[in-house]
């Protein structure tokens, strides 16, 4: 009887794991009841609070979904597998479900890689995407290798998933204030809000989304893309990194050659977060691109 039952308990893992996501994976808040769908999605570890500002701007004239990939802001991570596979896999779901009308996806940072991703994968589903500071590759790392940028990512991984929950508060705090936002104190509060999500999740997330390339897979891509990079010339005024703001827009362009029709606008001064340091130049570039559509 034991027997049957540890085989019984196995199988149903095998079948959980074959199961593909769906919507049901993702936490999903609904803003307005008409117009063109927009479908927004935070980076890593953030929340629904990462688009409050932009929901509330689009929720007049679109139905507007914000979504939070398992993991982050307090909701249970993945059982396992590749974790940005299955967030795509739960996105497709949400608008098959839902039934979508070619619903505009916009992500910030993963979450604009994600949309990236799911263009080249699913360009048939889509009206449009917006990637705010999110690459088809993760920047500096374009000429690496493959399993070079694998055994990277794996490294990383480990590295933060070793954190302690104090440790991995302080890096979220950290990473805000010196990448996230141009506010100090805001920054210390967006860093604890991100340090909600799962240490373990945000690690697997990251080492995923160091180890991908969608150069090439973005030929399939034939819809309107637009990639906002936002700009804050103290940042790059010296060391390795030193570049305007046209430089750093056209190393964008650059990463996002193959796609037939994307194109790159840049925000500033504005860091990581665009939308949150600059509010009213993001939504009037956001509402500017759903317009054309």
């Amino acid at each position: 009887m034991k027997r049957f039952a540890a085989r019984l308990a196995a199988g149903c893992l095998v079948l959980a794991a074959a199961l593909p996501a769906t919507a049901a994976d993702l936490k999903v808040e609904v803003h307005g009841d008409h117009g063109r769908p927009v479908i927004l999605v935070p980076g890593l570890g953030g929340g629904a609070w990462v688009w409050k500002d932009t929901a509330a701007a689009l929720r007049g004239g679109h139905t507007v979904y914000v979504v939070t990939l398992p993991g982050f802001d307090g909701t249970p991570p993945p059982a396992g597998g590749n974790y940005l596979d299955q967030a795509g896999d739960a996105l497709v779901g949400l608008i098959r479900e839902r039934h979508l009308d070619k619903p505009v996806l916009v992500g910030h940072s993963l979450g604009g890689t994600l949309a990236l991703k799911l263009a080249s994968e699913h360009p048939e589903l889509l009206g449009g995407v917006v990637a705010v500071d999110g690459l088809p590759v993760f920047p500096g790392s374009e000429g690496l290798p493959a399993a070079q940028r694998s055994a990277m990512a794996a490294a990383m991984q480990a590295r933060m998933r070793a954190a302690t929950p104090a440790q991995f508060q302080a890096q979220q705090i950290a990473y805000m204030q010196k990448i996230g936002v141009l506010d100090p104190a805001k920054a210390e509060v967006y860093g604890k809000l991100n340090a909600k999500s799962d240490p373990k999740a945000t690690a697997q997330y990251m080492a995923e989304d160091f180890g991908l390339d969608l150069r090439a897979a973005l030929k399939r891509a034939d819809l309107p893309v637009l990639e906002i990079s936002p700009y804050n010339a103290p940042d790059f005024a010296a060391g390795p990194m030193a570049m305007s703001e046209q430089q750093k827009a056209d190393y964008y362009r650059s990463l996002l050659a193959s796609a037939p029709k994307a194109r790159v606008a840049s925000i500033g001064p504005a860091r990581h977060f665009v939308m949150l340091d600059q509010p009213a130049k993001f939504q009037q570039t956001l509402d500017a691109f759903l317009d054309t559509l």
